[in-house]
């Protein structure tokens, strides 16, 4: 025990030595680093503002003085400006500034009478203030000195931040320290040896043979002891190794979320209640297919997911009805029990005029937030008859959602996406008791770009009266709380990631989405054929086959990823016959004029590629102009070498995952974004910068040219994510946490 006591007193020591020694060299650069920082931004103001206040002390334009001075006088840290003319005398100043400033000021006498800038450090308000004084003249004459006060108190915040911080990490090191010493210890001296003996002890009474014996290392003190047990020990030690494996796959078979699995779970969860879930997109749809009537199912992660929910709760989902035959199929109020062929819940449509649904749908929502949420460096288009129409849709969805819920005690109500911001509080308002989740698909931005929304505010509160905003992860969540902190009054609590507003408390919580990962349905057939069918029908000869699936939007970053293609044919040209990528594109939203452009630029820059470098056999891009069913997709998906997603910025994008479910041969490279949430997830995948080009085109390489044995390692790891973090989990977590708030209220 005192081996162990002083080993733990030494290696403390030595750490606390380490940990003073690098914090007063950190302390030390950060005080000068921040003092050089603030130095410089406060010549910069005083040389700019002299220019201005100059020739107003000349005219003696005090008025003009006083309206500069007021201007900049509030700036932040900016504790306040002085003018002196060339006695001393105050010529003008920041109000609150004169009474805690002795008069005359010296440093500003020293400045005028040497004629150059001084500048240091005053106590004003028991705060640390640095001031500069900046003299000016006239034709080599001083005619007075500018001022300039700083508050400076942050620094000493930081620095004593700095000493808070490394005290913390030097107690958790110590504490570390105390507790591994221990461990190694007792695990590799102390432990073994009371084990042997005890071993040792059974054996000799004759009931050691049936237990396993311990395991040491060799070279140990105790090995002559152990020499003739060593090939016992071995097998002993592979047979119990193997049962811990058997064991911990069934456990982990039986973790795995199914759609059996959350249907079950949210029957207890929900203990009987029902789901309203809203969403602009309505999960069956019907269409007039020639004399009669056709039922649909989007494709889309979203309905995979909840679709088995809604029919466990016999909930109601309430959507759009946008297709040419759902007003045929519904009753006199609007519903109808889905799914046609299994009744288990009812699905109730809005319908919307056409000039609220471009207003609503294509003007804010897809005009508006969708640009402002991604920061694709395509502007926003803000238009206050698209913000009416917007308002005007979420108040009708909301009386819809209030008609269901008016005989229903605690509802709970579910939200998806940007389409309806301003829905959590019109429910809030007229139901407070309704718990209430809005689960946003798509990026949150950083405060200072989703600053330029003309209704920045009425969104950010809109959203807040929901118990629940999810997001894919945990940085667009940050994003958010930030954004509330910035342009809301409210108590943030970043421990628990929740905004207190007016007495209501909202938690902000990740979800990352995912998609089915279905094993049953997974076709085994060679690859070749796969491959060599799929170019036999597009009319290519090529060894290598690249895909990529996408709606053509502007967040998609397919003309970043034509132009990587392209340069990665210039700087391998040995590819050149050899690589044929295949782009699937749907075409999105032709109702605006972005996209109608977006559509006219990628075909412009597929002929240029293909007119460059194609043959009579091949062509390096070959773009499918259409909306590809789920079979189709899946087929390219496991013919192809490689997928490409070079999201400019997404959500979390599942074109990503839905390519790593479809390769049951476990092979293939994934070369993605890392402006995806998908990133999070899929480190085994080729991350990239879609807008480097040059490192792009070399991914390319690297993945056409990577060892079978390494890509299938990568493919092995990312299938057991995306299976473990399937769409049911999704799902479950996002529901399981809005049902257990109701149980809390309950209780409580």
């Amino acid at each position: 025990m005192k081996i162990t006591i002083r080993l733990i007193v030494s290696l403390i020591f030595v750490v606390a030595l380490v940990a003073v020694v690098f914090s007063f060299y950190q302390v030390s650069n950060e005080n000068d680093r921040l003092t050089d920082e603030l130095k410089r931004r406060t010549i910069i103001l005083a040389e700019s503002l002299q220019e201005t206040v100059k020739p107003l002390v000349h005219s003696n334009s005090i008025p003009k003085l006083n309206r500069i001075v007021e201007r900049f006088g509030n700036r932040e840290r900016l504790k306040g400006i002085i003018v002196y003319d060339n006695q001393g005398n105050v010529l003008t100043s920041t109000p609150d500034l004169m009474p805690k400033i002795s008069q005359p000021l010296p440093d500003a006498l020293s400045s005028i009478t040497e004629n150059r800038p001084i500048d240091g450090f005053i106590t004003i308000d028991g705060r640390r203030t640095y001031i500069y004084v900046l003299p000016f003249s006239d034709e080599e004459e001083i005619t007075g000195a500018l001022a300039i006060f700083h508050d400076a108190s942050y620094i000493d915040v930081r620095l004593k931040d700095i000493w808070e911080n490394n005290l913390i990490r030097f107690l958790t090191l110590s504490a570390l320290i105390v507790v591994i010493t221990l461990l190694v210890v007792r695990w590799s001296i102390t432990g073994p040896i009371a084990q042997f003996a005890e071993w040792m002890r059974e054996l000799r009474a004759g009931k050691g043979k049936s237990k396993q014996p311990i395991a040491f290392s060799r070279g140990d003190v105790l090995a002559p002891l152990i020499s003739e047990v060593t090939h016992l020990a071995k097998s002993l030690s592979i047979a119990h190794a193997k049962a811990e494996e058997e064991a911990r796959l069934r456990v982990q078979a039986e973790a795995l979320w199914t759609a059996n699995r959350l249907k079950e779970h949210m029957r207890v969860e929900l203990g009987g209640k029902k789901l309203f879930l809203i969403s602009n997109r309505e999960p069956y749809m019907h269409i007039q297919d020639g004399s009669s009537i056709k039922c649909i199912t989007p494709a889309g992660g979203l309905v995979t997911a909840l679709d088995p929910v809604m029919r466990a709760c016999d909930g109601v989902w309430i959507a759009h009805g946008s297709e040419d035959a759902d007003r045929e199929t519904v009753d006199e109020n609007n519903k109808l029990r889905v799914p046609p062929e299994e009744p288990a819940y009812i699905l109730r449509r809005i319908w919307l005029t056409k000039e609220e649904e471009n207003g609503y749908y294509y003007g804010f929502a897809n005009e508006g937030i969708w640009p402002l949420c991604h920061i694709t460096h395509t502007r926003p288009i803000f238009r206050l008859e698209d913000w009416v129409y917007y308002q005007k849709v979420n108040e009708k969805f909301a009386e819809a959602l209030l008609e269901e819920i008016a005989d229903e005690e605690s509802p709970l109500v579910l939200i998806q996406d940007y389409h309806f911001a301003l829905l959590p509080l019109l429910i809030k308002e007229k139901r407070p008791d309704a718990k209430v989740a809005i689960f946003w698909h798509i990026p949150w931005p950083n405060p200072e770009a989703y600053g330029i929304c003309p209704w920045r505010q009425e969104i950010l509160i809109g959203m807040l009266g929901a118990d629940i905003i999810g997001f894919h992860i945990q940085f667009h969540c940050n994003n958010f709380l930030d954004t509330v902190d910035r342009f809301l009054e409210s108590k943030i609590n970043w421990e628990q990631f929740s905004v207190e507003r007016g007495g209501h408390i909202t938690r902000v919580n990740p979800y990352p989405i995912s998609v089915d990962f279905d094993i049953s349905a997974s076709e085994r057939k060679d690859i070749i054929q796969r491959k060599e069918q799929l170019l036999k029908e597009i009319g290519v000869q090529a060894r290598y086959l690249g895909v990529g699936v996408d709606r053509i939007d502007y967040t998609k970053g397919i003309p970043e990823r034509f132009r990587a293609i392209e340069r990665f044919l210039e700087k391998y040209p040995e590819f050149v016959g050899e690589f044929t990528f295949v782009e699937l594109g749907a075409p999105s939203r032709t109702h605006i004029k972005r996209y109608r452009e977006l559509m006219t630029e990628v075909e412009e820059m597929v002929d240029k590629i293909n007119w460059r470098f194609r043959t009579k056999t091949w062509k390096p891009i070959v773009f499918l102009k259409a909306h590809h069913g789920h079979e189709e997709i899946n087929r390219f998906y496991k013919a192809s070498d490689i997928c490409m997603v070079t999201s400019l910025h997404d959500g979390m994008n599942l074109v990503a995952k839905e390519f790593i479910v479809s390769r049951d041969n476990e092979d293939g490279i994934l070369i993605l974004s890392q402006f995806t949430g998908a990133s999070r997830e899929l480190r085994d995948a080729v991350i990239i910068n879609p807008y480097d080009i040059e490192a792009a085109a070399d991914a390319i390489h690297l993945s056409l040219t990577m060892e079978t044995s390494e890509s299938s390692e990568r493919m092995k790891r990312m299938r057991a994510v995306v299976k473990e973090h399937n769409i049911y989990r999704w799902a479950g977590n996002l529901i399981t946490d809005l049902a257990r708030l109701r149980a809390a209220d309950i209780s409580g």
